[in-house]
């Protein structure tokens, strides 16, 4: 098996935490000022967080560089239910709900709250 689990660097771990909840209804199974792991419902790790310039790791040294290469793309099963949770949230929209021709499956794009891209697709 391989599995990816990205850590992406923030600036405020708590709160990036509850906003990841709130938008894609997963779980904290960390919690802390410096560090988090967040899980979907059958508790596999979907995101961590990183608070920025802690611990000493080289690519979590520039919280300038947030997102430069980035996209965090979210496979769901209940796009129409994260894209009211985008809006409740007022995320910053760079795509409203559309069809990609490329893939053929319906999506949107955001941002967070340190400005990395997302983009959710069924």
């Amino acid at each position: 098996m391989i599995r990816i689990e990205p850590i992406i660097g923030v600036s405020n771990v708590k709160k990036s935490s509850k906003w990841y909840q709130n938008l894609l209804g997963c779980k904290s199974n960390h919690g802390g000022d410096f560090f988090e792991i967040l899980i979907d419902q059958d508790e596999t790790t979907i995101l961590c967080l990183h608070k920025w310039e802690e611990h000493n790791h080289p690519t979590l040294s520039n919280p300038k560089m947030a997102g430069n290469g980035l996209i965090l793309y979210f496979r769901v099963d209940n796009l129409k239910e994260i894209w009211k949770n985008a809006q409740h949230l007022n995320a910053v929209i760079e795509a409203t709900p559309n069809l990609n021709k490329n893939s053929g499956r319906e999506e949107f794009s955001i941002r967070d709250l340190d400005n990395y891209f997302l983009i959710i697709s069924l």
